[in-house]
């Protein structure tokens, strides 16, 4: 997430300290990415390095106010203008999870899926009633100033986590099919397999059954094993 253009764009209505850059940021984004005043500060430093803000004196309480500059200004212009590159998209952690789960010893992957399914339902719930309180907000009042500004902002961020959610919710049921239908494959693929050729007959060894009944009775036997592996196998 780009913290310096969205530290830029609050200057641009006018300057800010950095603790009140803070405070606007999450107000904005309904704290969704909270940030820390040495985060904030750290930008303001790098961006005051790179020509786009400067220092514009003090306010009455003593705190150091920074302005957005027009090299600011156009850096922010072209942030709006491009699209967000998705070539390089962020670390997923549960996508990076699931991956390293396939083949893991130990590891149940419908169990993995099965408690990130309930964990991303839950969040659903979660921004769903949040974005109902925040309809109400944006609907009494006249979406002006800082306060309607903000509402709407929030309004936009909790919608974009809702179509998040449901696409994840998507993924891991459609994860979970996958998995299942490459099990059942597997399985097939062994049950169908030609079978080894047999080995050369060998002189039965002392105490071996000899009576051809006892030979039928073990070789029903594997073959049961065999299709009852088959068969959990599928499920």
């Amino acid at each position: 997430m780009s913290i310096r253009h969205g530290l830029l764009a609050l200057l641009e209505h006018g300057p800010r300290y950095g603790s009140q850059l803070r405070t606007e940021f999450e107000s904005r984004t309904g704290a969704t990415w909270p940030l820390n005043v040495g985060q904030v500060y750290t930008t303001l430093s790098r961006l005051e390095r790179d020509g786009m803000v400067a220092q514009d004196g003090e306010d009455d309480a003593g705190h150091a106010l920074y302005a957005i500059t027009e090299v600011g200004r156009s850096e922010l212009r072209s942030w709006f203008e491009r699209p967000v590159d998705r070539t390089s998209p962020p670390r997923d952690e549960l996508a990076i999870k699931l991956a390293m789960a396939v083949g893991a010893p130990g590891v149940d992957i419908r169990a993995v899926i099965q408690a990130q399914r309930h964990a991303t339902l839950k969040a659903m719930q979660d921004y769903t009633r949040l974005k109902a309180q925040a309809l109400v907000a944006v609907e009494s009042g006249d979406g002006s100033g800082d306060e309607g500004r903000d509402d709407v902002a929030w309004l936009l961020v909790l919608e974009q986590l809702i179509f998040q959610t449901e696409a994840e919710a998507r993924w891991l049921d459609h994860s979970e099919s996958r998995l299942a239908r490459l099990s059942a494959a597997a399985a097939r693929r062994a049950v169908d397999a030609p079978s080894a050729p047999a080995a050369p007959a060998a002189s039965p060894a002392p105490g071996a059954p000899t009576d051809p009944a006892d030979l039928a009775g073990g070789t029903a036997s594997r073959t049961a094993r065999t299709a009852s592996t088959a068969r959990s196998a599928r499920r």
